[in-house]
């Protein structure tokens, strides 16, 4: 059995991701990732939730007492990223339990498996230090970036315009709630205001472009 080498305290930012087994695909098309982002919703609360009821449209909204706070996420074909503020004790291995095995369950129903699908337990990096947490919003968000083109590093100074526009046409992640100003997983007030508005969103996210190809 693994051990967690990072604790998890309430209060704290945490870089959490996990990938599918032997960086197996575990979302295949628009209803897998669909799922899964609808997860990060509807689980977010100290009630058991029946992996049944997922779809049922009446718990399809945001529940009281959240136990975590999700500032950015992104979903890839082998993997995910999330930055959560853990609000509850035990917040953040719960959240995450519960939604690897509701998905799971899905996963191995809608493909006719059994098993495990996710690489061991999810990982975890703290985000104690400021200009970490803030690097994080860009990280995750330009994640996606690596579908469109596996150098798009080098390549970015001159494809700002493709890179952006491909980010938010992008519908897995939380680029778009940013960018549009519309929240819906993300709860922005539980991290600090980096991006006040939508220039300040994007100046910060593609400053760090820069930065790595200097």
């Amino acid at each position: 059995m693994s051990i967690r080498t990072t604790s998890l305290v309430t209060g704290e930012y945490y870089h959490i991701y996990n990938r599918g087994n032997s960086k197996q695909i575990i979302f295949h098309d628009e209803k897998d990732y669909k799922y899964f982002i609808k997860l990060l919703k509807i689980m977010n609360t100290e009630k058991r939730i029946m992996s049944s009821r997922v779809s049922d449209n009446s718990v399809d909204k945001k529940l009281q007492e959240n136990v975590i706070s999700i500032g950015a996420y992104c979903c890839m074909p082998n993997h995910f990223h999330i930055l959560i503020k853990q609000e509850k004790d035990n917040g953040i291995s719960a959240f995450i339990q519960k939604i690897s095995t509701a998905y799971v369950m899905y996963y191995n129903k809608r493909y006719n498996r059994t098993g495990s699908l996710f690489e061991g337990k999810f990982k975890s990096k703290y985000a104690g230090e400021d200009i970490y947490l803030k690097y994080l919003f860009s990280y995750i968000h330009l994640n996606p970036l690596k579908i469109l083109d596996k150098d798009w590093k080098r390549k970015a100074k001159s494809s700002t315009r493709e890179t952006i526009n491909f980010l938010i046409k992008y519908p897995y992640s939380s680029f778009r709630e940013y960018y549009t100003n519309q929240y819906d997983v993300v709860l922005k007030n539980a991290f600090p205001k980096y991006f006040p508005s939508r220039a300040s969103f994007m100046r910060d996210i593609f400053s760090w472009i820069t930065l790595e190809n200097n």
